[in-house]
């Protein structure tokens, strides 16, 4: 009878972008973001057996005290969670392309402004062809050598990653997850996410002479609007980046309903 499904590669000193990502979704198995729960447990025991099996020397203490070794060193945050910028501390890897992109893209603003630039015909997605340029643009800043075969694999691997329904796109919300998880406002608000007829509703509200969008101050009660109703806690400090963050993808300060409607609603616009 065959035994449980180990995990890849946790038994190899170094791991290729595409062994990374294996990994990551082997134990994030409901597709949060986070490794938590009897995910992390999980992860933890079959990192343990792997150590062991390329003679990882490991220290004899119960279970329990070495996962509170183990979160004390690896969880930054000290929520409880293996997000992917952690696990990719726990796992060293050939080439980082998540540490690379977040040590360029580390705030949620400069996210926003990065996705304007790419997402060069506003459709909400970035194209396969686009997230290539995208990438090699990403690595020159970041300083780091690269050749094609490399930028390739880059690409298909975050295509594998966020791309869930193949049809070689990526949208905003997906793109976004390569963000640091407390960076990642639209991660926030998946907790609040409307369905199209309550997207139009609140927009046409605060749309009150009906221009097609909203400005900075109108945006700032919207959300707040949002949270209060929602019962989500949110700060005046995040606040202010949410709104920043969102308002990187206005024209001139005009925030669109299309724009506006890709971070708020469960689906992109068509």
């Amino acid at each position: 009878m065959a035994g449980p499904q180990q995990a890849p590669h946790l038994h190899l000193a170094e791991l290729t972008a595409s062994q990374f990502l294996d990994v990551w979704r082997h134990f994030d198995a409901d597709g949060n973001g986070y490794i938590e729960g009897k995910e992390l447990e999980n992860f933890f025991q079959e990192l343990e057996s792997a150590r062991k099996g390329v003679g990882v020397d490991s220290k004899n203490d119960s279970l329990g005290d070495k996962m509170k070794e183990f979160m004390n060193k690896y969880d930054r945050n000290a929520d409880g969670k293996i997000e992917m910028a952690e696990l990719a501390q726990i796992l060293p890897t050939e080439e980082n392309f998540l540490l690379c992109f977040r040590q360029h893209v580390g705030s949620s603003s400069e996210f926003m402004e990065v996705w304007r630039r790419y997402d060069t015909d506003r459709s909400g997605y970035i194209e396969a062809n686009e997230l290539k340029g995208f990438l090699s643009d990403l690595l020159k800043k970041a300083n780091r050598p690269y050749d094609e075969p490399k930028l390739q694999e880059y690409t298909q691997t975050i295509l594998r990653m966020f791309d869930m329904n193949g049809d070689g796109k990526l949208g905003l919300s997906e793109m976004s997850r390569l963000l640091p998880v407390q960076e990642n406002f639209l991660i926030k608000f998946q907790g609040v996410k409307l369905s199209s007829e309550e997207f139009n509703a609140i927009f046409a509200f605060y749309d009150k002479d009906g221009s097609g969008f909203i400005d900075e101050n109108e945006l700032d009660a919207l959300l707040k609007d949002l949270y209060e109703k929602n019962k989500k806690e949110m700060s005046i400090q995040q606040l202010t980046n949410y709104r920043k963050s969102i308002m990187n993808l206005s024209d001139g300060g005009k925030l669109y309903r299309k724009e506006l409607e890709i971070v708020l609603c469960s689906e992109p616009p068509v």
